[in-house]
């Protein structure tokens, strides 16, 4: 493992939490994703839809982010009717990997994006989904791999 900063994060589209992965006709490369903040004393948490759009060689473009409130009180139909809404304003898409570099957005208060992590001390450098760290990347960058 090395501590080396990543120019491009490689994620394969799979089943988990990289299923809406890939690129438009036009080119740009997308990942439509189900960030969260979890629920702890004093805060209720959300769940979100959030789209990141990139351009060919990775750089991002824009998102679209969506609040559902907490997940007690979330609409499931509601979110899963705005993943479909958000795939549907793509237009054509192939779903695949993406090689895209580490990025943030703010909205709702909160930082989303592939976020670099400081390293403690001895241990190696790290790129998580934010919010909700529910995607952790590590070296080697080009895998395409994380661990949830």
């Amino acid at each position: 493992m090395t501590n080396a900063v990543p120019t491009l994060i490689a994620i394969n589209h799979d089943d988990d939490h990289a299923e809406y992965v890939g690129h438009t006709k036009d080119g740009r490369q997308f990942f439509l994703t189900t960030p969260f903040v979890p629920a702890d004393e004093g805060e209720a948490g959300s769940e979100f839809v959030a789209l990141f759009l990139f351009d060919a060689k990775g750089n991002f473009l824009d998102a679209k982010i969506d609040n559902f409130g907490p997940r007690a009180d979330m609409d499931d139909d509601a979110q899963e009717d705005m993943i479909e809404k958000r795939l549907k304003e793509l237009g054509e898409v192939r779903h695949g990997r993406i090689e895209i570099v580490p990025f943030s957005v703010k909205k709702f208060g909160y930082t989303f994006g592939l976020i670099m992590l400081k390293p403690e001390r001895g241990e190696p450098l790290s790129v998580e989904m934010q919010p909700g760290s529910y995607m952790v990347f590590s070296s080697p960058w080009d895998s395409g791999k994380y661990e949830s």
